[in-house]
């Protein structure tokens, strides 16, 4: 097995898991979003815009609630995400909420080979691109299936969050793109208890590395946000400060813990 099927394997497997325990979590309240609430946040709706009759294409979508969300909104979305679990779910989650949204299960790399179609619009968010070894390649997905003047957009945790070791006592990890991280997660960040013991495999991306693969692939940048708080209760020690407004407690408001970015794709020529 070669050193990239390796890493999408364990991954794959690591977000199967992970699946069956998101759908029963908290944090993910499923029985709220079937009821009708919305998965998005305000900093991804504020970089959105109106979307009515849009088309989107959804990266790394999970079980697809804010695929579905963004459907509700108006918009034609696909979602698209490794987990074959994952997808599974999110179909199902389509059907009971009488979406319209698709979904498509293969690698992000891979997937020029699986969808022929441009969009409006290419979305995505929170915890996906450090699973990506290669942004340059990922940046070259997202041009591909942007229309001349489609929008990138994309709402992430903070490069600086990630140099720190789970409880933010030291810095463990470069800010910079080193060796894959290979370790072993005890849980999810939905269930910190839960009975999961499975490798993952990560980079870390700076926000130079971020910028750079989309000007390079064709994508001029109209907006960069930084956010000293995140809007998900995913990380440990933190504290609510507003309703839905999550920090490290001890650091406050003195490190950026999320980064959106606006790009737009270049005329074709």
């Amino acid at each position: 097995m070669s050193s990239e099927e390796n890493y999408l394997e364990k991954n794959r497997q690591l977000w199967n898991s992970r699946t069956e325990i998101h759908l029963k979590s908290e944090f993910y309240d499923v029985e709220g979003f079937l009821k009708g609430k919305s998965s998005l946040n305000e900093i991804e709706l504020k970089l959105l815009g109106d979307i009515n009759g849009k088309s989107i294409l959804h990266l790394q979508c999970h079980f697809g609630q804010d695929s579905i969300s963004l459907s509700r909104l108006g918009a034609k979305v696909a979602g698209v995400d490794l987990s074959d679990k994952a997808i599974e779910s999110a179909r199902q989650m389509a059907k009971e909420t009488q979406s319209d949204a698709g979904f498509v299960c293969c690698d992000i790399y891979d997937l020029p080979n699986h969808l022929n179609e441009k969009f409006d619009i290419v979305f995505t968010s929170y915890g996906t691109i450090g699973w990506l070894p290669d942004l340059d390649r990922w940046a070259k997905v997202v041009a591909h299936f942007l229309k001349p003047n489609g929008r990138f957009i994309i709402a992430e945790f903070h490069p600086v969050v990630w140099m720190y070791d789970n409880n933010f006592e030291h810095i463990a990890y470069s800010y910079f793109k080193a060796e894959a991280i290979v370790e072993t997660e005890d849980g999810t960040y939905a269930d910190t208890s839960a009975d999961i013991h499975l490798d993952s495999i990560t980079w870390n991306h700076s926000l130079s590395e971020v910028m750079n693969s989309l000007i390079k692939n064709g994508m001029q940048i109209d907006t960069f946000e930084e956010y000293d708080y995140s809007p998900y209760n995913c990380f440990n020690k933190t504290i609510e400060f507003e309703s839905g407004k999550f920090r490290i407690e001890h650091f406050g408001n003195k490190i950026p813990m999320i980064y959106a970015i606006r790009a737009i794709k270049k005329s074709d020529k």
